[in-house]
């Protein structure tokens, strides 16, 4: 157990923290789901390395193949991906005999992406965007989740709203966009409220949020979001790291996270932690490392987009630490992230077959080939 100096206000929080600390980490004894349709897209992978005559990279892409990735949901009508990825579940369960968790990320918030635009949405608050997010997109999610009580799925809400909110106030969109992401994050977790529904809501990573100055705003601003979903919501934890590059373990620390306590993800959520408790919020994560296998490519923090990247740790609960429940593969690796970073980068969500074979040569661990 990771050994942290919380004040006497904290560890009398979290006594009296949320509901969620009542429950074991959903992740436990649980296969987390492989996305068959993620599969398909890395066919592009291998038969690029195969025509190159690269049969070692081809079967270490197969390998990729068969580790678990979150299902993105990022319009209304990709809701139609949570019943293709339920039934794809319950014939893996069938299968393999092993209860199956399934990732999915609810990303459709009004005004979306509101300090970068490479991703912006679908729905604009100045176009009755909020009651479209709840009416055709929070409550049909929520219906689809409702249908397969049988299964268990982690939810990641809303990758990097919150973290506008916190630190781009002076950006006259964020600023505008902070009681929508406020009012239709609430909304989602309220509506989200089922037992085998596990929710995480994202908090960032240790870049953005992890400084000594934005922990206390970026806690008190969850429990501001998590209290207006009413008194009987409650959430698991908080998702980092969100397609981004951060290492779980920094090894070794890159130069430009010297005057930060947060320089990887793991000493993020350690640093995150007594501000959580304070604010009686549950202090457990998942954190992504889909893309964090090689360190040190960026010359600083920044930068997000398309950044030269490895596949990192594989999904587990096995985290070496109490406050993570998971290692998971948020961003599915290929996925561009926009028109930006490296050349030839297609536009936000499209396929980038050239990165992804960089995801494969510079994997650490070093994927195993799979024949």
């Amino acid at each position: 157990m990771l050994s942290l100096a919380l004040t006497v206000t904290a560890l009398a929080a979290f006594i009296s923290a949320s509901p969620a600390d009542l429950y074991p980490n959903p992740f436990i004894n649980k296969a987390q789901f492989v996305n068959p349709a993620y599969a398909a897209k890395l066919n592009t992978t291998i038969a690029s390395f195969e025509a190159k005559h690269d049969t070692l990279n081809a079967d270490r892409t197969r390998t990729a193949q068969n580790i678990s990735t979150f299902v993105w949901v990022t319009r209304a009508v990709d809701i139609a991906a949570i019943p293709v990825a339920v039934t794809a579940a319950r014939t893996a369960r069938w299968k393999t005999g092993k209860d199956q968790i399934i990732g999915l990320v609810h990303y459709n918030l009004p005004d979306r992406d509101c300090s970068a635009g490479e991703s912006a949405g679908e729905f604009s608050s100045a176009k009755n965007g909020l009651e479209l997010y709840k009416r055709t997109f929070v409550d049909k999610f929520a219906m689809e989740l409702e249908k397969a009580r049988d299964l268990t799925f982690a939810v990641v809400l809303e990758p990097d709203s919150l973290g506008n909110v916190v630190t781009n106030q002076g950006i006259e969109f964020c600023k505008n966009a902070t009681k929508v992401y406020e009012d239709g994050l609430a909304y989602a977790i309220q509506k989200l409220q089922y037992s085998h529904v596990h929710l995480y809501v994202d908090a960032a990573h240790g870049g953005w949020l992890g400084w000594d100055d934005n922990l206390p705003l970026a806690a008190a601003e969850f429990s501001k979001v998590i209290k207006m979903a009413g008194p009987h919501s409650r959430i698991r934890g908080f998702s980092t790291n969100v397609s981004n590059f951060n290492p779980y373990i920094a090894n070794p620390r890159a130069n430009y996270t010297q005057y930060s306590n947060s320089y990887d993800e793991l000493h993020y959520a350690q640093s995150l932690t007594p501000h959580l408790l304070n604010n009686s919020l549950p202090a457990h994560f998942i954190i992504d490392q889909g893309r964090a296998g090689l360190q040190n490519q960026r010359a600083e923090w920044g930068e997000w987009c398309n950044v030269k990247a490895g596949y990192g740790l594989r999904p587990s609960a096995k985290t070496g630490s109490e406050l993570v429940d998971a290692i998971v593969w948020v961003k599915p690796g290929g996925e561009s992230d926009g028109k930006c970073g490296l050349e030839g980068a297609p536009g936000s969500g499209q396929w980038f077959n050239a990165y992804v074979e960089g995801l494969v040569k510079d994997a650490n661990p070093v994927l195993d080939p799979l024949k």
